[in-house]
């Protein structure tokens, strides 16, 4: 149980986003190059400067009864579907101790969440104003907490090995997938339950982004506004929704019987130290996760045959990270099918890592790329074979790589690789 390097395999996907409720429906609308962008249509967005956003595509009040509902933040919804569908995914059939399989001592839970519960800050202090103390839920502080998500994630599977909540900006989800693959290679845990989540689509954290000049502005276009790598693309578009997956040590997976997507190899994390919000340029932070990934994991250019990318569709940000590709595996990047999924979900914060690493792993399982759509005219400062067009058929033999990025305000740095089995 304290081995410090056992492998660690996926055994179970979920999700819930712009593009469908469910992992299967998502990963149907990437492949198709489908965009989850719309106009807004809230009262409170007409006089918004950014009025565009990539909403849920299926309420969680239409899966998630109404009583448990009211206890939870939309982001704590949005993870307990993604868990739920993740852990049955796996092959679990109820809560650790009830199913035999798991035991809870050696179950965690890791879900990240980059802002938590504003929507439910924001709207009860409105009710304080509006309505007065009494009209205050008496919830209000577990569903603000930004742990909430995984709290309530952990009691829904009964993990008792440890609940954990990352929070370092649109790095948050993949961090916790990172925290979790340590947990069970360190012998911390057998079975871990992780992801991202993220419900900020409300006036004040639309306007603060788009007063920052974050986001795109392309409010005639919602559909073509996220444009990764593109010589026109003028910043991210909001998106909400989570994406877990269930990790395993390979030992336990096989004990039960469990299909396998993939092998989750490592991650390599580190930090700019040089702007709150913008990317160091030259790509060097990034370079440095990337080169941490390699020591860690004895991982090689050659293996890797995909990257989702973080790609937010920003000016500086998305030349950054192939910059940064570039100065660790040069030429080889030549080789790498990139593929930038924020194209069709927008962006969402803290749940990219979760949905993203979906996308990675389900990539990887039927060895196809998803497009980016919107790349019209590629910036000759992005350097790569972008995946354009139609989904690209990975090779077909032989063991490949995908690799994850995820980057957030602070100059935090993730990057995650998974291996086909």
């Amino acid at each position: 149980m304290n081995s410090t390097n056992r492998t660690v395999v996926v055994t179970g996907v979920g999700a819930t986003t712009p593009l469908g409720g469910d992992a299967s429906t998502t990963w149907e609308a990437l492949l198709a190059g489908r965009s989850g962008v719309n106009l807004l249509e809230e009262e409170w967005s007409a006089e918004l400067p950014v009025r565009i956003a990539a909403k849920i595509a299926v309420e969680p009040g239409t899966i998630i009864p109404r009583p448990q509902a009211r206890r939870l933040d939309r982001s704590a919804q949005f993870a307990l579907i993604a868990a739920r569908e993740a852990w049955a995914d796996a092959g679990f059939t109820a809560k650790a101790g009830e199913d035999p399989s798991v035991d809870p001592d050696r179950l965690g839970a890791v879900v990240a969440s980059g802002i938590g519960g504003v929507t439910t800050l924001l709207d009860q202090y409105d009710v304080l104003r509006e309505k007065g103390v009494r009209k205050v839920s008496p919830h209000t502080v577990p569903m603000l907490m930004p742990n909430g998500p995984a709290a309530n994630v952990g009691l829904e599977v009964g993990a008792r090995a440890g609940v954990h909540t990352p929070v370092s900006a649109c790095a948050s989800g993949a961090e916790a997938i990172g925290y979790a693959i340590e947990m069970i290679r360190t012998g911390r845990a057998d079975v871990v339950v992780a992801g991202g989540t993220e419900a900020s689509i409300h006036p004040l954290p639309m306007v603060a982004f788009g007063n920052m000049m974050a986001m795109s502005k392309n409010n005639d276009d919602p559909q073509g506004a996220s444009r990764p790598f593109d010589v026109d693309r003028n910043g991210f578009v909001m998106g909400e929704g989570s994406g877990a997956i269930v990790l395993e040590s390979a030992e336990h997976a096989a004990a039960r019987g469990a299909r396998v997507y993939a092998q989750a190899v490592g991650q390599g994390i580190s930090a700019d130290a040089h702007h709150i919000t913008q990317p160091e340029p030259s790509g060097n932070g990034i370079a440095h996760a990337l080169q941490n990934l390699v020591q860690n994991t004895g991982l090689s250019g050659t293996e890797i045959a995909h990257v989702n990318a973080h790609a937010t569709s920003t000016p500086q940000g998305d030349v950054a990270e192939i910059k940064a590709l570039r100065k660790v595996f040069g030429d080889d990047v030549d080789q790498m099918a990139i593929s930038a999924t924020k194209s069709m979900t927008g962006h969402l914060l803290g749940g990219a890592g979760g949905v993203e690493t979906v996308a990675s792993v389900l990539a990887l399982y039927h060895r196809i790329a998803p497009p980016t759509i919107n790349l019209v005219s590629p910036d000759p400062e992005a350097d790569a074979d972008f995946v354009t067009g139609e989904p690209r058929s990975l090779p077909g033999q032989g063991p490949i790589v995908a690799l994850n990025d995820s980057f957030g305000f602070g100059g935090h740095n993730v990057v995650l690789a998974f291996r086909t089995v």
